[in-house]
């Protein structure tokens, strides 16, 4: 039977005496998406910066790839393959699109960059028209696809994607939907925390549900019907969150 790629055991994460997280458990199969949904505060946010060693977990274990990761610096945990789309995008504003590919790269060896800066082009051709264009003067939605195309372009083993389409006019965010779908269809995992309920858990192979730090629900994303979404997030028919940090 095939192991998770990502494993999550009793995970707890204080900020000081807060506690933000209470015992998270879940498992992420290899070519899969999750969805990870929850209200605002519920801890979504502080998850993904857990698992990807920005912020430390108070106790618990998380494993990638069965190896345990905790307590390694999150470039470390980079290199391993897996990569932290923050909420905010995660891009240098002050380079321009061209240089902001490169620096995505630059592990790669010398004689395989531009191939791979090429690859994440095509996959956003209006990035091809901005190369020597400022990151931050870019539009909200082309700063997203610059995220995502620095992801892509050395394919990563597993994406967690933090509000993408945060911000974003509904045919931008599903432009991104898009693209997170044809990752996964390329074979790479993808935890996906998002706002837009019905549309991740149309995306997603499976779903958690936090609440107050907690996992409430667990289960396929097919089941995650208006009764499940009614009790844990209060809002049977949501389409649109509220929230964005947690």
């Amino acid at each position: 039977m095939t192991e998770p790629l990502l494993r999550v055991e009793n995970l707890d994460v204080a900020y000081g005496r807060s506690q933000a997280l209470f015992g998270v458990s879940l498992e992420v199969m290899p070519g899969s998406m999750m969805a990870v949904l929850g209200a605002n505060g519920a801890g979504k946010s502080t998850l993904a910066r857990a698992i990807s060693g920005l912020v430390p977990a108070s106790s618990g274990t998380v494993c990638f790839d069965g190896q345990p990761i905790n307590g390694l610096p999150a470039y470390k945990i980079r290199r391993l393959g897996l990569t932290y789309i923050p909420e905010g995008r995660g891009i240098f504003p002050g380079l321009t699109v061209n240089e902001n590919l490169r620096m995505a790269v630059g592990q790669e060896p010398r004689g395989e960059r531009t191939a791979a800066i090429e690859r994440a082009i095509d996959m956003f051709p209006v990035l091809g028209e901005r190369r020597s264009q400022r990151a931050g003067s870019l539009s909200g939605g082309e700063q997203q696809m610059l995220a995502l195309a620095r992801a892509l372009a050395v394919p990563p083993r597993l994406i967690i994607a933090d509000e993408m389409s945060l911000g974003l006019a509904p045919i931008v965010a599903e432009a991104v939907f898009q693209s997170l779908d044809e990752a996964r269809r390329s074979g790479i995992t993808i935890l996906l925390i998002e706002q837009f309920v019905n549309r991740a858990l149309a995306l997603a192979d499976h779903c958690a549900i936090l609440t107050r730090g907690e996992v409430g629900w667990t289960g396929p994303a097919a089941d995650a019907q208006d009764e499940v979404l009614e009790r844990y997030l209060g809002a049977a028919d949501s389409s649109v969150g509220e929230e964005t940090t947690s």
